[in-house]
């Protein structure tokens, strides 16, 4: 069932457009030295994300219109002069459905979710949010292991998932992200789903958000949508160390009803694999 699912989802990704949530961990922007971008920006309460960004938009001109989903890699950037300050952002992606009406979203329809890397450059003085996002190809990371989703309600199958991540170098594994239970998001379950249909027909271009309901228009209004709903804490190591190449990245979005710590241990190590259907998993080198 997954391995079909996830072969429907990897022929049409480059149709479907992408966007992440911004700030739906406690702390996390914070930890990324972000919160200075968002000093003008109203949120609904002190613990609501702070928008929504793009980082895909199928056929839109410019750089956001470059496909950059990977499954096996991380390209570091080129053009720079100096340190990327690149950093790996473990989360849960969400695939869905959208439905429009008089040019607005009237519907979200979750349909599969995966590990997914919104890895980002630490880039002061960026006006827009996607212009850290999205440098070329191979770019972001998303895993090939869909897994089956009818539902983002209370008690729904993604409760039951944790995040955690790890970075390898030179030959050791270090835990990067906090392991993180996904209902931990500021947002989750239906409140998440109302705000983001909102933002998605209301956000304003303010600030380092942009008018998304404009952007959809402008790509025809496509009718699938994968969003992240936002990265977890770092660990102390994966605060203060930005990805370099060589380093490998690993996400796991794990039932951990069904697998333990330990398991994803073994799982890292390669003594033995995690069982189908029980964990999303993302392994990405940096080149």
């Amino acid at each position: 069932m997954s391995e079909n699912l996830s072969t429907q989802i990897a022929t049409k990704l480059k149709n479907i457009a992408g966007f992440g949530v911004a700030g739906n961990f406690a702390g996390h922007l914070e930890q990324a030295g972000e919160t200075p971008d968002f000093v003008n920006v109203k949120a609904e309460s002190a613990t609501a994300p702070k928008g929504i960004f793009p980082y895909y938009l199928p056929k839109a001109k410019g750089q956001i219109g470059e496909f950059p989903l990977s499954h096996e890699k991380i390209c570091y950037p080129q053009n720079l002069s100096e340190d990327a300050h690149l950093q790996a952002e473990p989360e849960v992606c969400v695939l869905f459905e959208a439905h429009y009406e008089f040019g607005k979203v009237t519907e979200l329809k979750p349909q599969a979710f995966a590990a997914f890397n919104d890895c980002s450059i630490r880039k002061p003085g960026a006006k827009k949010i996607s212009e850290k996002k999205n440098w070329g190809e191979h770019t972001k990371g998303i895993s090939a292991e869909f897994l089956a989703i009818d539902s983002l309600q209370e008690n729904a199958i993604l409760d039951q998932f944790h995040i955690a991540s790890f970075l390898k170098r030179d030959g050791v594994w270090h835990a990067y992200g906090e392991d993180s239970p996904v209902k931990t998001y500021s947002y989750f379950h239906q409140q998440l789903m109302d705000w983001m249909q909102d933002k998605l027909n209301h956000q304003a271009d303010f600030g380092p958000l942009e008018n998304l309901n404009q952007q959809l228009h402008q790509i025809g209004f496509p009718k699938h949508l994968m969003i992240s709903l936002g990265a977890t804490t770092y660990t102390e190591f994966g605060e203060c160390t930005f990805l370099q190449p060589g380093d490998e990245i690993a996400i796991y979005v794990y039932n951990r009803d069904l697998v333990s710590a330990q398991d994803v241990q073994q799982d890292l190590q390669g003594i033995q694999a995690l069982t189908q259907g029980t964990a999303s998993v993302l392994k990405q080198k940096i080149v």
